[in-house]
């Protein structure tokens, strides 16, 4: 572990246990890459603020969890394969001292499941360590990887987070400062990413020029901020010298997270997004901020659908709000008769409220999800799943009996959990079955922080709706239109992404990933929708 001499050892390193591709890949489903968090907070208890800040940001990433703190220069850091609450305890808590603390939350886009890949990622430079996490990804990875091999960076893992790291690390011994060092480093990658990294003398956040992934700006509300502190204009810029310039502001105690969930669980209140193509520095006089790059806004409509949680907000709106918005224009679109309407819980709980508003048609509990499932390694057997076993969601068979039933869910990617479950209501008494999403058919698979599948599994790219709804056994499928989608956000359609719908990429692709992924790119464009 590369970390400032005279640091304690990393407890990273000691029993991280390497899991099979088959565990991580057993739930059907885009999965979120990752979640991000930081914290200054000089006489607070870092480690552990940021712990409950990751354990509200567990849904962006189930498959590794860590967290580094800087007391001066020393950097301290515990990182493992697990969920939050398995990796600490408060013995591995009360060791990560310090003032300043990056953490957080893995599943894996570019780079293996392995403990290696966890992040944060350490990397010392000759300003002391740096500790970054990383929400998203880059679709230079490669050959940003080999450039740094070539200057005899030393990497140990297979992420394109470690090449950022190193690239950051390159500038700063180079000569460069922290925030002069990462804008250099930044302009060398390509694709999506929302930063946090911690150093010695600082915290940084920042995104890319599209903003693909959140990324929001917190404080400590029990250190009151000053009203011009919500002003831009007052968060600094860059000299004629090119260093930053601190606003003659009160210190204040800052938070980065990946969404305001992680906020509200600590206590902080909501400042304002980190912008696109932004970088603030956060240090111990205040905060300031950098424009490295022209903005062109393409956040994830990923994100405000299914992927943040519903009680977060983006665009100074609870996505709990919206998620009702694109269930009303769902019905509106694709009314159904029918006794009752349900829910996929808990993802499709809000357009399934919003449907039922909207058609009259009563809501109701259909699905009983179980949340102490995780993930385990105790899978059921072929034949256990022949004979229906349901280890996460069983059917009320006292409100389902002799009903005819609309089930909303936000997507369907491979068609494998669709079909489970409407044959678990066939099973519980359902005399009918309307199935309808809250999204456009996803055809295409996402390059920026997505696991998605490649698109020769994404059922919507190899078949038409009509023959989605046979294959599946729903009386009748509907999803959502594009069109639709978009006017639900009430903003500008153009400062989305929603490549995974439409097959339009705003950051390019090279060539050999999107031969990889987009085997059915001629197909795809066949398909009714």
């Amino acid at each position: 572990m590369a970390a400032k001499a005279g640091a304690e050892p990393s407890s990273a390193q000691a029993g991280l246990q390497e899991r099979p591709a088959e565990f991580w890949n057993s739930q059907e489903g885009p999965k979120e890459a990752c979640g991000v968090f930081g914290i200054l907070a000089p006489g607070e208890e870092v480690a552990k603020l940021t712990y409950f800040g990751l354990f509200a940001l567990q849904h962006r990433g189930q498959e590794s969890a860590g967290i580094a703190t800087f007391e001066g220069a020393f950097c301290r850091v515990h990182k493992a394969m697990g969920l939050v609450s398995q990796v600490f305890d408060p013995v591995n808590l009360g060791q990560l001292s310090g003032d300043l603390a990056v953490g957080h939350t893995r599943y894996s886009t570019t780079g293996s499941s392995r403990a290696a890949n966890a992040q944060p990622i350490i990397v010392e430079t000759r300003l002391g360590p740096l500790a970054l996490a990383h929400n998203g990804n880059l679709v230079n990875a490669e050959e940003l990887r080999q450039e740094l091999e070539a200057a005899d960076r030393h990497l140990t893992g297979s992420t394109d987070s470690e090449c950022i790291a190193h690239a950051i690390a390159q500038a700063v011994n180079q000569g460069q400062g922290w925030v002069e060092a990462t804008c250099q480093a930044l302009r060398r990658c390509r694709g999506a990413f929302s930063l946090v990294i911690g150093t010695p003398e600082g915290l940084i956040g920042a995104r890319d020029p599209y903003g693909v992934r959140p990324l929001v700006l917190g404080f400590l509300s029990r250190n009151p901020a000053k009203q011009e502190l919500l002003q831009p204009q007052m968060l600094g810029i860059l000299c004629s010298d090119g260093k930053p310039n601190h606003p003659e502001a009160q210190p204040l105690h800052y938070v980065l997270a990946s969404e305001t969930c992680a906020l509200d669980i600590i206590g902080a209140e909501y400042l304002r997004q980190v912008e696109p193509g932004e970088l603030v520095w956060v240090d111990r006089q205040g905060l300031q901020s950098v424009r490295w790059a022209e903005a062109n806004p393409k956040l994830c409509i990923f994100e405000m659908i299914y992927f943040a949680r519903p009680d977060s907000c983006m665009h100074g709106e609870s996505l709990y709000s919206y998620r009702v918005r694109l269930g009303e224009q769902l019905a509106r679109e694709a009314p159904a008769e029918a006794d009752w309407v349900i829910a996929v819980p808990d993802s499709g709980t809000p357009a399934a409220i919003g449907y039922a508003r909207q058609t009259g048609i009563p809501y109701t509990e259909g699905l009983i999800k179980n949340r102490y499932v995780g993930r385990t390694f105790i899978q059921p057997t072929q034949s256990m799943r022949e004979r229906g076993i349901r280890m996460k969601l069983n059917p009320l068979e006292d409100v389902l009996r002799g009903k005819r039933i609309v089930i909303v869910d936000d997507s369907i990617v491979r068609g494998t959990t669709s079909q489970k479950i409407v044959k678990a209501l066939r099973q519980a008494g359902a005399t009918e079955v309307h199935m309808r999403i809250s999204s456009p058919p996803v055809t295409h698979p996402c390059f920026y922080g997505i696991d998605t599948d490649s698109q020769d599994q994404l059922i919507a790219a190899r078949y038409s709706v009509a023959e989605i709804a046979e294959k599946i056994g729903v009386d009748s499928l509907a999803y959502l239109s594009w069109e639709g989608m978009l006017a639900a956000t009430g903003r500008d359609p153009n400062s989305f992404c929603s490549a995974c719908f439409t097959g339009h990429y705003p950051i390019p692709i090279p060539e050999g990933l999107k031969r990889f992924k987009l085997a059915l790119e001629t197909a795809a464009s066949r398909k009714d929708r």
